[in-house]
């Protein structure tokens, strides 16, 4: 870790311990916020594929928002639709870009709020959910997605209010498949104690009436009934296997695994062999 890093994450944590002593629902609300907040943002140079693309816009919650389109035609009939995950943006699934025009589909994808070119600061799995739903009353419809991480969950839980069929084809690689592993991490790596934690359990409830454990791909995946790939990989800190694991189990007709080893939380929806199990899935 680079000492800038290091220095950073100390004073957070002493900061959050100060606050703690003061107010622990104080603390809970800056966690939160920080929890939401993405603390970088992806703004490469973007490669010839993204360049040739059509710029979107979308107006969301005050904020404006950019896409790209690639085969558009108003005749299109099998359209996609890339979601990225956290800290993330559209100009990562650039490669899927070519092989999916080629099987003749129309390819969207935007930077969600607080991501890439998109304005805003902060975003939560309900705005994400919302945003999805936005993206595909303007742009859509769409019966084919690719998702990779928080874009995964916040896809499960838009798939819950949108009518669908198993025709429809649903890419969820390796999703934050359970909320509540990613806040016991980001505690875990804050040094958060539990009375902070309580608080910050029931702002999440507060919020949508939801507890963090509704904000599940396991739990919505009872609720998807289109054909879902869904590709995770055991190395995976991020969002680990051990929650993937139960969703197996419930062996779902719908649901197809791709289990590789060593591929991480990123690499794997950049590996060929995962563009080729996609496209062909497709």
């Amino acid at each position: 870790m680079q000492l800038t890093k290091r220095l950073a994450i100390k004073y957070i944590r002493t900061k959050y311990k100060i606050l703690s002593q003061l107010s622990k629902r104080k603390a809970a609300e800056k966690a939160f916020e920080l929890f939401i907040t993405p603390q970088s943002r992806l703004r490469k140079v973007p490669s010839s594929t993204i360049q040739k693309a059509e710029t979107l816009t979308l107006g969301f919650n005050g904020l404006k928002t950019y896409g790209y389109r690639w085969n558009h035609s108003a005749s299109s009939e099998k359209k996609v639709l890339l979601l990225h995950g956290h800290e993330s943006s559209a100009v990562n699934f650039d490669h899927y870009v070519t092989p999916l025009v080629k099987k003749r589909y129309e390819v969207v994808a935007f930077d969600a709020p607080a991501h890439g070119k998109s304005e805003g600061k902060m975003i939560n799995a309900i705005d994400y959910k919302n945003y999805i739903l936005e993206v595909i009353h303007q742009f859509g419809p769409f019966t084919s997605f690719i998702s990779h991480s928080f874009g995964g969950l916040a896809l499960s839980l838009a798939l819950e209010e949108i009518p669908h069929n198993d025709k429809w084809k649903v890419v969820l690689i390796a999703p934050a498949t359970e909320s509540v592993t990613a806040i016991n991490n980001f505690f875990r790596h804050l040094r958060l104690d539990k009375e902070v934690r309580k608080e910050f359990d029931e702002l999440i409830t507060k919020a949508n009436n939801k507890p963090p454990v509704w904000y599940s791909v396991s739990r919505a995946s009872a609720y998807i009934k289109a054909q879902v790939l869904f590709l995770q990989d055991k190395q995976d800190h991020l969002t680990p296997f051990s929650d993937v694991e139960p969703i197996i189990a419930k062996q779902y007709p719908n649901f197809r695994f791709v289990i590789s080893d060593g591929l991480g939380h990123r690499k794997i929806y950049k590996d060929k062999s995962s563009v080729h199990a996609i496209t062909e899935f497709l």
